[in-house]
């Protein structure tokens, strides 16, 4: 299996955090190793791919909160595993539970407050972006968890890049011209980077920001990618945990 870790958690040896690929348990085209229930794929061998990825960080699938995504800016504070509800991000202060985030384009955004041992975990698409879903969940990281920007250090995961994310003009028109590319009068969104800056905006140090370089369409090889793939696409599972 091959999982992609980011550094800027290396500092704090309480805190797995990991994005699956496509390589693992020796799985095969079309969904190679896919972690999401709901992409067609054989339901026994996505929860054998689950528990082998969990595993990887010394939990299981006991440990793990999910989420039903819709593409909203609805906010969970989680305290148990289990599936929690429709929603597009989770926060807990709980250790030994694994917030996941499934993803096969869209951006994941997983923040770690190591003063106050608080996680979060945001699924953040073109609609959860323009809804700042990741700003919206700051706010409550702040506001009702007492958190301080300069002790927030994130990592935004694997998406598809802005050169490779084409929109129609309905989607461009909702978003700042900053985050826009017009070629051959073709809109192109760059959605992690305005996830990006409002981590920024909010006051996090540029320094204390991972913003993953893989592109999920480019890396055919290693990454999911729907955009490419279409329906048979499998998914990418992203995780954060507090360890004891």
């Amino acid at each position: 299996m091959f999982v992609i870790k980011p550094y800027i958690f290396n500092r704090f040896p309480e805190i797995v955090c990991g994005f699956s690929t496509k390589i693992g348990l020796e799985r095969k085209a079309p969904y190679f190793f896919n972690l999401s229930l709901s992409v067609g794929d054989d339901e026994e061998l996505v929860r054998e791919n689950r528990e082998a990825f969990f595993n990887y960080f010394g939990l299981t699938s006991g440990n793990i909160a999910f989420q039903r995504q819709i593409h909203s800016d609805i906010i969970t504070i989680v305290n148990s595993a289990g599936v929690c509800g429709e929603s597009d991000a989770m926060i807990t202060d709980k250790t030994n539970l694994g917030l996941v985030i499934s993803a096969a384009d869209c951006t994941s955004v997983y923040i770690y407050d190591f003063k106050l041992k608080v996680i979060a975990a945001v699924h953040s698409g073109w609609r959860g972006t323009k809804e700042k879903i990741v700003d919206k969940t700051l706010q409550i990281l702040l506001n009702d968890f007492n958190c301080k920007p300069e002790n927030l250090f994130v990592y935004i995961g694997p998406s598809i890049s802005q050169v490779n994310y084409e929109v129609g003009k309905e989607v461009a028109e909702q978003f700042d011209g900053k985050y826009l590319k017009l070629i051959n009068n073709k809109f192109y969104l760059d959605v992690a980077g305005a996830n990006y800056d409002m981590l920024i905006k909010r006051g996090i140090s540029s320094a204390n920001i991972q913003k993953s370089d893989l592109c999920t369409f480019e890396y055919n090889e290693l990454l999911h990618s729907y955009r490419r793939d279409g329906v048979k696409s499998g998914r990418s599972l992203g995780l954060i945990a507090i360890k004891k």
